[in-house]
Parts: C-alpha cells; sequence; structure tokens
C-alpha cells in the first residue's frame, strides 16, 4: 500500500527528541520497521528555521544540519517561519509589590502545520497514496485528517 509520511517537525522535535540524548531519528526507517505492510512512498517534514538566540548562537546551524542529514534519505522539507516579538504577559503569580506583568520574549513557529494540512489533502485529492501517516500531536490536523478520512 503506497503510504505518505506527513511529519509536523517541531511536534517531533519537542515531544519525542529534546532534553534526550538522542539527535538523530530516520524517518523513513522508522516508518518502515513500525508499518512493514507498507511501501513507504513520500516523507513530507514541515518546519520552520528557527531563530538564534544569544544563549544559543548556533541552534540554527544545528537544525540545518538536521535537515541537511533529513534530505539525504529521500525526505522533502517544507518550510513555514519563525518570529520572535517581545510581549507583555501576566505574571501567574505576582507579589503585592511586583508589577502584573512582564516583557517577554515570545517565539512562534508559523505556517508549518497549515502546509502539512494543506500537503495532506492535496496529495489525497490527487491519488498519490493509498495511506497516510501523520507525526504529530497539533489539534489543528484534525480537520484536514477528517477530510482526508
Amino acid at each position: 500500500m503506497r503510504t505518505n509520511v506527513y511529519v509536523d517537525g517541531f511536534n517531533l522535535y519537542y515531544g519525542a527528541v529534546k532534553g534526550t540524548r538522542y539527535k538523530w531519528l530516520d524517518i523513513r526507517r522508522c516508518c518502515e520497521l513500525t508499518f512493514p505492510r507498507n511501501e513507504i512512498h513520500e516523507i513530507h517534514y514541515c518546519t520552520a528555521i528557527v531563530k538564534d538566540a544569544p544563549w544559543d548562537p548556533h541552534r540554527s546551524t544545528r537544525q540545518r544540519t538536521f535537515i541537511r542529514a533529513l534530505e539525504t534519505t529521500g525526505v522533502e522539507v517544507h518550510y513555514g517561519s519563525f518570529l520572535s516579538n517581545v510581549v507583555r504577559m501576566p505574571l501567574a503569580n505576582p507579589g503585592r509589590r511586583q508589577p502584573r506583568t512582564v516583557e517577554v520574549i515570545k517565539t512562534e513557529e508559523k505556517g508549518s502545520d497549515v502546509a502539512l494540512g494543506a500537503l495532506l489533502v492535496a496529495h489525497g485529492y490527487q491519488g498519490r497514496y493509498d495511506a497516510a501517516i501523520v507525526v504529530s500531536n497539533d489539534s489543528d490536523l484534525v480537520l484536514p485528517i477528517r477530510i482526508v478520512r
């Protein structure tokens, strides 16, 4: 059965990799072992390039290295964007003499979950797969998954 795999890169990283000693995952091989009756046809990895930070000036370099390695296994990468803004947010438990809000750096990944959902629906409509595997825990993908089902 021709099977396409759609991976939410940030969800995979923050849900299964960050904080572990594991820094590499051969997505194709993992899917072949997990779904031995399926022919893994296409793998689409949706992500955004993180921005470097003063406390970690090389994180975008590490991510780009990881993505180049993924591409050597036939994974097609689709990019959203990564935004950082200074915003004022409320403190959870301000003291009596503390301000109620503070300025924080808010980072958001934009567009990669939309790309994943759009690819899933478009490829289904085009007949590019018989089955699809979605690697994510993002509830924003519920509707595209319902559509293709």
